[in-house]
């Protein structure tokens, strides 16, 4: 925006004598001797008071215009600095106003940080409570039990109480807290792509099962001889085959 320079209010309008009148031949007495020089000198001392009061009327004008461009100077520099005071005021507010921003997003930065770790020490303190308290059902189960003979359920029970990791996430950092849960993760993947696997060779495993079982009763129902032509194409015995069929109830 360019700057306005100001403009004068009052214009100085400088007003000279007029004492350019003109000449008029002086008067000669009459009856007396005529002094032209006395003559001369009387209008050069009035030629030079005409021009001293000339001189005077112009130097008094330069004054007013002097005293004017100065109070002009004066206000463009007052205007100059309101300006500047204007402009250092508006930076000022802009920076508290920046900081103000700052020092929100900090906060909730923190706010969202804290929100974070409260949330992982909750769930961590939950697995470990998970941990313990099946820890805790072994054990009473393994009490009840006495010496009786493990079946394969309680062998299992205690493969899998083996195979679970120990915490130990009370003297981590947020950074290895969060490697810790990364690992927890990878590790808990992995058991499920296992039970995906076990779970498919199981049923292919039933299915087999399930194949035999209709091969041997169709055997059943065929004559003896060719019951028996059939146990030796496939290495068993009768009695073995009867075994993979269950037992009809009464």
């Amino acid at each position: 925006m360019p700057e306005r320079t100001g403009t004068v209010s009052n214009p100085v309008t400088c007003s000279y004598p007029n004492t350019l009148s003109r000449p008029t031949a002086p008067k000669i007495p009459d009856g007396e001797k005529v002094d032209f020089d006395d003559i001369q000198k009387k209008r050069q001392n009035k030629d030079l008071v005409e021009l001293q009061a000339l001189i005077d009327a112009h130097f008094e004008c330069r004054k007013k215009e002097e005293e004017e461009l100065i109070a002009l100077k004066d206000r463009i520099e007052k205007r100059r600095s309101e300006r500047a005071e204007q402009q250092r005021e508006r930076a000022e507010k802009d920076k508290e106003r920046q900081a103000r921003r700052e020092e929100e997003r900090r906060l909730k930065e923190e706010t969202d940080a804290k929100k974070r770790a409260d949330e992982e020490a909750k769930k961590k303190s939950a697995l470990s409570n998970m941990g313990s308290t099946y820890s805790s059902h072994l054990q009473r189960a393994d009490q009840k039990r006495g010496g009786k003979k493990e079946t394969e359920r309680e062998k299992k029970k205690k493969i899998l109480a083996a195979r679970r990791k120990a915490l130990n996430i009370d003297h981590l950092n947020e950074d290895k807290l969060r490697d810790k849960i990364k690992e927890l993760h990878d590790w808990m993947t992995q058991l499920e792509s296992e039970k995906f696997d076990h779970m498919e060779r199981l049923k292919r495993q039933k299915y087999e099962v399930t194949t035999l079982r209709k091969r041997v009763e169709e055997l059943r129902r065929r004559p003896a001889g060719f019951r028996l032509a059939a146990c030796r194409r496939v290495g068993r015995s009768e009695t073995e085959l009867e075994s993979l069929v269950p037992k009809r109830t009464q």
